[in-house]
């Protein structure tokens, strides 16, 4: 594994011991790097694994605390994602000149002889790079899911033996500080405003986006959405193959309305009614994952065959079931409004939607015009409750919830056979859950106890 010679002769700093931090130091103390891990909660997210890493040689944690000055006088600082830009253990390493790099940085550095598809995007990067790895495996290839996705590719790299391909999910967050990050093939699902709770602009964001071509060179392929004027200006002047998807025009890969088909040139794909996904934006996903295994190798039979078995996600427009004629949608990952957008763009039927959580900065007028024609009700909830309501009253019908046990009990009263509950909030789950996935292991729970 390559690393610093200043690394393996000093110590390095991990800062923030969720899983990734966790897998990180795992992996610096396998190389016989010293590491001073920290958090400053006193309760970091990565349950008996963080307890393992104070019995590996070379390794110091510290829980509840930043020690500022070690941090500032380490050979190297290792960041996890969820770990804010402006925190203290960054700026004390940024001011002290000690470079910055991401988990997904170092862990990348010890995979040099596995193939890197990398996915980013404002929203469906997810649902796309698990539909990736899907799409290898259907295909008899050895492949995984890894990065933002859930496994930290840390952690995989210190498995053995390791697939020779991986589908790679890439936040803006982890990209901004992975200067080494270099994928064989990249996708980019699409761009919208989002985390400006985080960054100071919708331009910054996007910078960090525009990160992911950064060691671009003439044998990478981008997959890129070519219905998306802001990726189209992105990939301007990026050196390599680009291919494009779209929903509107014949491109590389194509939705064919007509015929109600997915196309991969000039030839059918699969028939829509074969994809057992919801929405317009889902046959997109399928469309930019189909180009993407295709370049890497997949015979197109064997990407269509891959597509019919794939199902959707949990938390991401998964129709958990009907009752009394009711059908409960879990969108717990829509955390911003253009996610919400894609699940609202997807309903069929009359709904109610329930929106709210802790605010991200977005205004939520854009949702109106979209809601008007077949949103029974909005339950306006949470931190996020009131400015909901602000920005959407007198647009559509509007309810104002308390707890979560009181909106799932309004839902149920308000919808008709008929209809479906849809919980696609819009909004961060910090204010009343530790993360998006308990929020929809909840909804999913009330669903099911119908």
């Amino acid at each position: 594994m390559k690393l610093p010679d200043s690394w393996r002769n000093g110590t390095v700093a991990v800062i923030g011991l969720g899983k990734s931090g966790v897998a990180a130091t795992r992996l610096l103390a396998r190389e016989h790097v010293k590491v001073y891990a920290s958090d400053g909660s006193n309760h970091p997210y990565a349950g008996d694994a963080l307890q393992a890493l104070g019995g590996l040689a070379g390794v110091e944690v510290e829980i509840g605390h930043h020690n500022l000055t070690r941090i500032a006088h380490a050979a190297g600082v290792v960041v996890s994602p969820g770990v804010p830009p402006d925190a203290p253990p960054l700026r004390a390493a940024r001011e002290a000149g000690i470079p910055v790099v991401s988990e997904l940085d170092v862990g990348c550095r010890a995979l040099e002889d596995t193939r890197l598809i990398a996915i980013t995007g404002t929203n469906g990067k997810t649902t796309t790079t698990a539909l990736i790895a899907h799409l290898l495996r259907a295909a008899g290839l050895e492949a995984e899911a890894v990065g933002n996705i859930g496994r930290p590719v840390s952690d995989l790299a210190l498995s053995a033996p390791r697939p020779r391909l991986l589908a790679v999910e890439v936040s803006s967050f982890q990209l901004h500080d992975s200067p080494h990050f270099a994928p064989d093939i990249g996708v980019l699902t699409n761009l919208a405003p989002d985390h400006l709770d985080r960054y100071a602009s919708v331009d910054e964001y996007y910078a960090d986006k525009a990160l992911l071509f950064r060691n671009a060179g003439a044998k990478n392929a981008w997959v890129v959405n070519g219905d998306d004027r802001l990726v189209l200006d992105m990939v301007k002047g990026v050196e390599g193959t680009k291919l494009q998807f779209s929903l509107e025009w014949k491109a590389d890969a194509w939705y064919d309305g007509a015929a109600a088909a997915l196309m991969l040139k000039d030839e059918v794909l699969l028939p829509r009614r074969d994809l057992g996904l919801l929405g317009a934006h889902n046959v997109a996903n399928a469309l930019a994952g189909a180009l993407a295994v295709h370049r890497a190798g997949v015979a197109r039979s064997s990407i269509a065959e891959g597509l019919k078995t794939f199902r959707a996600l949990p938390h991401r427009l998964e129709p958990v079931r009907e009752a009394g004629g009711v059908l409960w949608i879990n969108d717990s990952k829509a955390t911003n409004i253009a996610s919400t957008v894609v699940a609202v763009e997807a309903m069929t039927r009359p709904y109610v939607l329930l929106l709210g959580g802790r605010h991200k900065g977005e205004p939520y007028t854009r949702l109106a015009p979209l809601l008007k024609p077949r949103c029974r009700l909005v339950i306006a909830y949470g931190e996020a409750g009131s400015i909901v309501a602000r920005d959407l009253e007198g647009q559509v019908p509007i309810a104002q919830g308390t707890t979560f046990a009181n909106v799932l009990e309004q839902a149920r009263a308000a919808a008709r056979p008929g209809d479906a509950v849809l919980l696609s909030p819009a909004c961060s789950s910090y204010d009343q859950f530790k993360n998006y996935e308990e929020r929809g292991a909840t909804f999913r729970q009330f669903a099911e106890e119908l």
